[in-house]
């Protein structure tokens, strides 16, 4: 069907994300089409929607697109529909392309509108066939706060080709129509007559309804638009920020009109992906995609946020960068502080700060060792499109990055046999030194390393330039816990003029971060040439001391002292996050510091998860359950209101200690949850104190010991207290597939494929109180007494909690998608005092395997772990309390002396009871107030607080 090139109605629907437009200083009737509120700055989750890359390709020939029975199967269960290859188009990287990426393995899935996207990612994740599966993520356009005396500052002139040196340097080039820039934002206006000329229009698919250079778009001729899905690639009217971006680095020259853009004859690409429609939606990454796929030797991108690194947008970037080679250039953002700004902050990006006309940091920009260089940024007098011939001065890192994006397509028509990464090393290395300017002096270092000089660029060919272009840790992790060493392999590649003697030499920017062993003698290299030091890498320590959630900069000083080469690379490395992992064995278990297993919550990436030998995620959810009743139950798993309690709150941060006494690795944390009082009878009342061991020799590789110190910390006796660890294990291979069993002589509970028993699970109670175990089938239909599809409710923990061992199994005989609460039943606990439970977390190839190692922990914890007792106190449980007057005492059995009296120490009633186990109080003569209940016995003497009530 033919997609008509229509302007689309400006009465349809406009996104809020045209809001954090990266331009500033513009009054009147542009303030009006670009402001927005700061908080728009930061990227948000798209809905119903998902994104995931295979491990690896399907074998072939393979019954399905995707290849993987449990991929399917996950896929299946949580309701998606419409999978398909995200870009079917996209090349496969060739055999001479290292670093490059395979986007063939990238698939996207839409979801039910009520499902929870992170939720459906970590069920995908958790079938061990994916290398990652995201959220997509809508970035806005940058937007900075107006400037209250730009109606005074408007210049009629563009200052900034002479700061960047752009009439010179047209003197050595004026471009080449063949040289494209990628211009992935808002739109444009075929019609303006600075811009129409410039436009690359695609001659092999004209309007004629028909694909006819069979690229996957149907006439295609003048662009996309990739939040619409259609050929339309006009601008919203009203919506002027990406014709403001391409006049900045591809308005027509000798025209007699207007400006000039930096790239002069080189044309641009007009991608649209922000849509005009209300079922339209961001299309940032996929523009990215189409526009290296179609020639675009230059990409521009004047739009971004904060909020994390997305393994899937980088992959998109390494494609655009070093399988087709383009020169991606990015806005460094807006945001006054410093960060990672992204897509700026990726790697292989060009990162473009602001500058004000003095060549100083412009107030409002943002900095950061990510930042490569900076450009002018304010007042840039470019393109309008309002109408043919308007022109308006704008400003923000919007339009500092478009200039950087035309003298980078300047750069690779006058020098065609350099790289992108040769290019954008280029445009680094001949930048004027601005550092030492009054704005700038306290930013040295993080606004890159100067402003753009495009003569130099151009004219200087003998520039050095080396860079670390691979980094791999050991051990392999996403944060490192204090204590930690690190090894760390760096790969060098020089990328200009030959080097004769490179030294590489890493320093820690963190009080935090000590570099042992930081210096790499490179050597000689010839351009393109690379080496490592994988045989000898850097060595590095964590401190003991280290802030929680540290980010430490490294810093790389590359020099050459033959030449007097030198520049400076950085990288960020995460120190003491709030978990942590003990991998003294084959077991890997994330243990965090609100008493959650693998992950901090359901839903949530803070954590390693737990994992075998190295292989896939084992566990999908765990954490503690402490209850004493149906409605007291205090955890930090999910619940029935489609998210996860937040009960327990950290009294100590979970730590490795540095110097384990018992075991190879400890670990230690504190938690708590609110008095009961403070939440209407809902929560416990308990502080936790939790310990965990591993070691490294056999037959212990195979489990870690967890140890939960409980402590009662209200005024009654918990008549009956209620232990467990809720555990939803999804093995490798069909985690909708397992079968849940009991092990009654072992007091273990473990989970296992019927099918492909290759792999157990499971955990073992090893001392506190008595055993028990609950067996869940997560898929269970309408009417079961625990039924995980409506939520996980406190009524439903605390049955799985007190049903002794009455529901050993689940999932037989041919399985399903399984978790188990195995737990422990305390007796009563009074106040103050203190009870142990301890567990023990397995993993093993077989079940043999798996019952030895229970075996093993049960007398290591023996030999090794013992119990403390509490001190020697009669076990009272005194209830009900707060009373209306009779009150019931239970305590062992022998001669008890039982005194009740008033908070002055009045001895208001004395009785004994003879080798009796309980007795009776009678308050209904009392007048309502707090009172106390001495209980003495041969085994001690404990006193109690009773309220009586009206």
């Amino acid at each position: 069907m033919l997609l008509p090139l229509l302007r689309r109605s400006a009465a349809r629907f406009m996104l809020v994300c045209w809001g954090a437009l990266l331009c500033t200083l513009v009054p009147g009737q542009l303030r009006a089409q670009l402001q927005v509120s700061p908080e728009s700055a930061a990227k948000t989750v798209m809905t119903g929607r998902m994104v995931f890359k295979l491990r690896a390709a399907p074998a072939s020939p393979s019954p399905s697109l995707i290849g993987s029975p449990a991929l399917e199967a996950a896929l299946s269960r949580i309701g998606a529909r419409n999978v398909r290859a995200k870009f079917p188009h996209s090349r496969p990287p060739g055999p001479d392309q290292p670093g490059a990426v395979n986007l063939g393995l990238v698939f996207q899935a839409e979801l039910p509108p009520d499902y929870p996207v992170e939720e459906a990612c970590r069920a995908l994740r958790k079938t061990g066939a994916v290398e990652y599966a995201e959220p997509l993520y809508s970035y806005p356009v940058l937007h900075q706060p107006t400037d209250p005396f730009a109606d005074s500052t408007r210049t009629d002139g563009q200052y900034y080709l002479k700061n960047i040196r752009a009439y010179r340097a047209w003197d050595i080039t004026k471009g080449d129509t063949s040289v494209v820039i990628g211009i992935v934002d808002g739109g444009t206006r075929l019609t303006h007559e600075d811009l129409a000329s410039q436009i690359q229009v695609n001659r092999q698919d004209p309007l004629d309804g028909i694909d006819n250079d069979q690229d996957g778009y149907v006439d295609n001729y003048h662009g996309w638009d990739f939040a619409d899905h259609d050929n339309d690639p006009t601008r919203e009217p009203g919506s002027v920020h990406g014709i403001l971006v391409a006049g900045c680095a591809a308005a027509a020259p000798n025209n007699g009109k207007g400006i000039a853009g930096v790239g002069y004859h080189c044309r641009f690409l007009p991608l649209k992906i922000y849509p005009s429609t209300a079922t339209g939606s961001f299309g940032g990454y996929e523009a990215i995609v189409y526009a290296a796929d179609h020639g675009c030797q230059v990409i521009n991108l004047s739009w971004g946020g904060v909020g994390g690194r997305s393994q899937f947008e980088q992959d998109v970037i390494t494609y655009a960068a070093v399988n087709h080679d383009a020169v991606v250039v990015a806005a460094a953002g807006n945001t006054p502080a410093e960060l990672d700004f992204y897509p700026a902050s990726y790697d292989h990006v060009v990162s473009v700060a602001t500058l004000q006309p003095s060549d100083e940091r412009s107030p409002n920009a943002t900095f950061s060792r990510r930042v490569d260089l900076s450009a002018p940024g304010i007042n840039i007098l470019t393109t309008l499109g309002n109408t043919d011939s308007d022109y308006y001065p704008v400003g923000g890192s919007s339009f500092a990055a478009p200039l950087v994006a035309g003298a980078a397509a300047l750069l690779r028509t006058h020098f065609p046999q350099y790289t992108a990464a040769q290019i954008a090393a280029q445009l680094r290395r001949t930048t004027d030194n601005i550092n030492r300017l009054p704005g700038n002096v306290a930013y040295a270092g993080r606004i890159g390393t100067g402003r753009l000089n495009v003569l130099r660029a151009l004219t200087e060919t003998t520039q050095h330039a080396a860079r670390v272009v691979a980094r791999e840790t050991s051990p392999t992790r996403p944060a490192y816990a204090p204590g930690d060493t690190v090894r760390l392999a760096a790969t060098v590649q020089n990328l200009l003029s030959p080097v004769t003697n490179l030294t590489v030499t890493l320093t820690s920017l963190s009080p935090y971060l000590t570099v042992r062993q930081g210096t790499f003698s490179v050597g000689a290299l010839t351009t393109l040439e690379q080496r490592g030091n994988a045989a000898a890498p850097f060595r590095l320590a964590v401190a003991a001391s280290v802030p929680l959630n540290t980010r430490a900069v490294l810093r790389y000083h590359l020099t050459d002292a033959a030449t007097g080469y030198e520049e400076d690379q950085y990288e960020t490395l995460l120190l003491h996050p709030d978990y942590v992992v003990l991998d003294a064995g084959d077991l890997r278990l994330t243990l965090t510091s609100r008493g959650n297993i693998g992950y901090d919550g359901l839903g949530s990436d803070v954590g390693e998860g737990v994992s075998y030998r190295g292989g896939a995620p084992l566990l999908a959810e765990g954490g503690l359950l402490v209850a004493t009743s149906a409605a007291r139950v205090s955890d930090n798993v999910r619940n029935d209101r489609r998210g996860a309690n937040q009960d327990f709150y950290a009294l100590a941060r979970a730590h490795r200690l540095l110097q384990p006494l018992r075991a190879d690795q400890e670990a230690y944390a504190a938690l708590q949850d609110s008095l009961p009082t403070l939440t209407k009878g809902r929560s416990v009342g308990v502080r936790v104190r939790q310990r965990a061991y591993a070691w490294t020799a056999a037959p212990h590789r195979d489990y870690v010991v967890l140890e939960y110190h409980l402590t009662n910390l209200t005024p009654d006796t918990l008549a009956s207290l209620r232990v467990g660890l809720y555990m939803d294990w999804d093995l490798p291979g069909e985690p909708g597939r397992n079968v849940a069993a009991w092990d009654a002589t072992r007091r273990l509970g473990y989970l296992y494929d019927p099918v492909d028993a290759t792999s157990y699970a499971g955990v073992q109670h090893v001392a506190g109180g008595q055993a028990t175990v609950y067996s869940i089938d997560n898929q269970a239909p309408a009417g079961q007494p625990v039924r995980l599809a409506d939520g996980f409710s406190s009524a439903e923990k605390f049955l799985t909690l007190s049903s002794g061992t009455s529901q050993p199994t689940a999932g037989l005989p041919h399985g399903t998608d399984a978790s188990q609460v195995v737990g422990a039943t305390l007796p009563a606990l009074a106040p103050a005092d203190s009870a142990v439970v301890v567990f023990a977390v397995l993993a093993a190839p077989s079940l043999p395997q798996l019952q030895a190692a229970a075996v093993a922990a049960a007398m290591r914890y023996q030999q090794v772990l013992p119990v403390r007792a509490p001190a020697s106190k009669p076990q009272v449980a005194l209830y009900p309390n707060p009373t209306t007057g009779q009150v019931q005492l239970t305590f062992p059995a022998g001669n008890t002396t039982v005194s009740l009296l008033s908070t002055l120490g009045q001895v208001l009633l004395t009785r004994t009871v003879p080798d009796g186990r309980s007795t009776q109080l009678d308050l209904h003569s009392l007048p309502a107030g707090v009172y106390l209940v001495r209980v003495s016995s041969a085994a001690g003497t404990t006193t109690h607080r009773v309220v009586r009530q009206p």
